[in-house]
């Protein structure tokens, strides 16, 4: 595969993914849809990654900031803090009595803030990519 065929693979997903944490969301299922917020954008990071390096395959791991600082992009401190809370949601899909605990402390006002910074956060990572 080429370059930019290694890229769409990445991003192919992204807005099911996305409407996939809305749908969530919607259903009240908080920490399921921040689960599939974190999908989205380590997808897009991954994507990025394979833009900006050599290689076409992205590190085989879940952690949003190791990702996006292998890119080389500039990243803020909030942004690069944003991307280590997110972190918290991934595990959620992989260890249930985890999500338990996290499920007590994520709100519906929580998950909205949540969502709200990953729709700019998506943004900017598309930007990136451009």
């Amino acid at each position: 595969m080429t370059k930019e065929e290694h890229i769409q693979y990445w991003l192919r997903q992204v807005n099911s993914d996305w409407e996939a944490a809305d749908a969530l969301y919607k259903a009240n299922l908080f920490v399921q849809s921040l689960f599939w917020a974190h999908l989205t954008l380590e997808k897009l990071c991954k994507a990025l990654w394979v833009k900006k390096n050599v290689g076409n395959t992205p590190p085989l791991v879940h952690n949003l900031v190791k990702i996006a600082v292998q890119t080389g992009e500039s990243f803020s401190v909030q942004e690069l803090e944003f991307f280590s809370d997110m972190n918290t949601f991934q595990i959620k899909g992989r260890y249930p009595d985890y999500a338990d605990n996290l499920a007590e402390t994520v709100t519906r006002e929580v998950c909205e803030e949540y969502l709200e910074n990953t729709k700019k956060m998506m943004s900017c990572l598309q930007e990136k990519l451009q």
